[in-house]
């Protein structure tokens, strides 16, 4: 199973890619695939891609229930993410 994990764009880096946050793990991802998204943006991020800008009430949604069942997210999570999630559900 593929799982792709909501994150907010803090920052656009030029040549297409952007820092972004999932659950207070930053990291650089693509934007080639959504060029429309901007600074703020919830974005679903799978294998360093962001396949799709979504809403940001589904984006929390989405964080909530990974806060509280960590091991949904497998290893799609970063194990800081991992950690954060788990921490936050307990």
């Amino acid at each position: 199973m593929c799982l792709a994990i909501p994150a907010q764009i803090t920052q656009l880096d030029g040549d297409g890619l952007a820092t972004v946050d999932i659950l207070g793990v930053t990291r650089s991802i693509s934007l080639d695939l959504t060029p429309q998204a901007g600074v703020g943006d919830f974005v679903l991020v799978h294998a360093g891609f962001a396949i799709e800008v979504v809403d940001p009430d589904y984006a929390q949604e989405t964080i909530d229930l990974i806060r509280e069942f960590p091991d949904l997210a497998g290893d799609e999570l970063p194990a800081e993410a991992k950690d954060v999630a788990a921490t936050m559900a307990g």
